[in-house]
């Protein structure tokens, strides 16, 4: 290349350059306009909480969301399918668990939110990748803004436990990997994740099934929440 001919090649590399960010920040903003869209408008429009049932509970931490349930009730004995025994504290007297759908790479290598790199953010964006679940045990957790109440009735826990199960045993292993505490740990799981289906997106997607009102499509943790009253509404 001349010296003469530079300077236009880099105004065209800056000029596609400045395109391509563009390009990224305006799909950037239709994915969260489409999210907020789709969080707003609800499945299961006409639901009711009963007036008696099973308490669970769905929690977040601001980016992720998990399903807390009891550890034993008529409908299900958890204690079979997630051991205490597969836990390095196993010792304790747990009363729920706190059970979670995501990506296993970001899983098993993100402890904190800041450990997530952009490239592997991207990756999971933009191809997926497998999937596991997130299993936390709990010895009688406080309602809170983060961790809100939802009552439900037998019959619509039980069509949660099935989807649980679904997503456990139609996995292809049943391997189980160590967790961020001595509390938690993780099971192989049904399913990819991708662009259409994250973590917040099987929440809404279990609790739907179940007929429990929640958002159409929730990427992201607002289309979840929005629709579990904080305690004492």
């Amino acid at each position: 290349m001349t010296r003469s001919a530079l300077p236009r090649f880099l105004a065209i590399a800056a000029k596609w350059a400045g395109r391509m960010v563009l390009a990224l920040a305006a799909l950037v903003i239709l994915f969260l306009l489409s999210a907020w869209i789709g969080g707003a408008i609800p499945r299961n429009a006409g639901w009711t909480e009963p007036d008696t049932g099973v308490t669970i509970m769905v929690e977040t931490n601001g980016i992720h969301t998990a399903l807390v349930l009891p550890l034993v009730t008529p409908e299900k004995d958890w204690r079979s399918d997630f051991p205490a025994s597969d836990l390095p504290a196993s010792g304790r007297d747990y009363t729920h668990i706190s059970v979670s759908w995501g990506e296993r790479e970001v899983f098993l290598g993100t402890p904190t939110w800041t450990d997530l790199s952009p490239l592997t953010a991207l990756r999971v964006v933009t191809i997926g990748g497998d999937s596991l679940l997130h299993v936390a045990h709990y010895v009688r957790p406080a309602p809170s803004d983060t961790a809100r109440p939802l009552r439900v009735s037998a019959r619509e826990y039980a069509l949660i436990v099935e989807q649980i199960e679904a997503a456990l045993y139609e996995a292809d292993g049943r391997s189980v990997f160590p967790g961020y505490t001595d509390q938690d740990v993780f099971y192989d799981a049904a399913g990819r994740y991708d662009m259409t289906k994250t973590c917040n997106q099987w929440t809404s997607d279990t609790l739907a099934a179940a007929g429990v009102r929640t958002g159409w499509w929730t990427p992201m943790v607002g289309g979840v929440m929005r629709w579990v009253p904080r305690p004492g509404e």
